[in-house]
């Protein structure tokens, strides 16, 4: 096994805590493959995953997101087990399967759709307003981090001495 040096990575990446974990994960090879499936980037920050299920009806089909993971799961009926059926050829696959998608911080899954056999699922990345790029204008004077600590230190002040009166 070919291991990686990942040291240069984390000089300029600073909170990428799961980075180790989501390489070590892509590194795996998934030898299932089934269901087939297509990622595709709509826009600059929406996103649609697009599953082959046919067979599958959408009571069958679980959709469940939890801690930037998307799992998509399909359980089928008993009903293709019955006696009185006899295939002389069986090529539609409708075995249980699990996938499992990561998904970055702040992209939510909007929407769901069956449609045609395939499932469609919508993504959407939403960067809180705090995260998204601002600019900082150079000033001369006091820094507005000085500005706001003279600030504090005066609020201090006067609550010290509204409450000596």
């Amino acid at each position: 096994m070919t291991t990686f040096d990942l040291s240069p990575l984390y000089r300029t990446a600073i909170g990428f805590d799961r980075l180790a974990d989501m390489l070590s994960n892509a590194s795996r090879v998934d030898g299932n493959g089934y269901p087939p499936y297509n990622i595709e980037a709509r826009g600059e920050d929406q996103y649609r995953i697009s599953m082959a299920v046919a067979g599958f009806s959408e009571s069958e089909l679980d959709i469940v997101t939890e801690q930037n993971t998307l799992t998509v799961s399909g359980q089928k009926a008993g009903d293709e087990q019955r006696e009185d059926r006899e295939f002389l050829y069986r090529g539609i696959a409708t075995r249980s399967f699990e996938r499992r998608f990561q998904l970055a911080d702040h992209v939510r899954v909007v929407s769901a759709k069956l449609e045609n056999g395939l499932l469609h699922i919508e993504l959407q990345r939403e960067l809180p307003e705090k995260m998204k790029p601002r600019r900082i204008e150079i000033g001369e004077g006091r820094s507005a981090i000085d500005s706001t600590t003279e600030s504090n230190r005066s609020t201090q002040i006067e609550s010290d001495e509204s409450k000596a009166a």
